[in-house]
């Protein structure tokens, strides 16, 4: 039972926070790449950029797995020159914008992709183009950016209610996601009932922190 609380945790945290912290990192070829958004946490509506960073990947004899040998590393010996053979393109939902990479001048290997993510939700980042000779065409997940309105203090009077719109929208959103994934595990682990009222109960107090939110504003 206790395992089961931990993993449906695992689950719902994430959703409730709205905010994750964090780089991702994978590998392509010999090299292991990083990104991550600049200032965290990252909100609609302000400047920002995507962190890259891209350095060799260091042999692993323990851990025969490419991408959790490069999870266990951290970035070193980065490799420069890149601004001209790597792009990122950013997407959301069915947009697109293909963003050139600046790099850090005091640290090798490292580069900015500067932006202004306008809507709170998950952004993909493609990255492509050439390092070195290996060529990179891959899509990676920097963490959520969330809605403006939820951290300014105190609360703006020019507040729109579009702006007002959009936070509740995003929270349906991620309610809707924690349904869905609890419908996954009560399918799985039919005989496990006790899922459906932990799910229930939370599902509720997320409604109800919306009904609160609603009429603060």
């Amino acid at each position: 039972m206790q395992l089961k609380l931990f993993l449906l945790f695992l689950l719902i945290i994430p959703g409730l926070s709205g905010i994750a912290y964090g780089h991702t990192v994978d590998v392509v070829g010999e090299y292991r790449v990083e990104i991550g958004w600049m200032n965290e946490p990252v909100v609609s509506g302000e400047t920002n950029a995507i962190e890259f960073y891209v350095s060799p990947l260091i042999a692993c004899p323990e851990i025969p797995e490419a991408l959790k040998c490069a999870e266990s590393q951290k970035f070193q010996n980065g490799i420069p020159d890149l601004r001209k053979t790597v792009k990122m393109e950013l997407i959301f939902k069915d947009e697109n914008i293909m963003l050139p990479l600046s790099p850090d001048h005091n640290i090798p290997g490292k580069y900015y992709a500067f932006v202004n993510p306008t809507v709170s939700g998950f952004y993909q980042a493609n990255i492509l183009g050439t390092i070195v000779d290996t060529s990179i065409s891959l899509s990676m997940h920097p963490p959520k950016v969330s809605e403006r309105a939820y951290i300014e203090f105190p609360e703006p009077s020019d507040i729109t209610i579009t702006q007002m719109i959009d936070g509740h929208t995003a929270l349906i959103e991620d309610v809707g996601d924690m349904k869905e994934s609890i419908n996954n595990l009560e399918k799985n682990q039919s005989n496990n009932m006790e899922y459906v009222g932990i799910g229930a109960g939370i599902i509720g107090i997320i409604i109800a922190i919306i009904a609160i939110a609603k009429s603060k504003n």
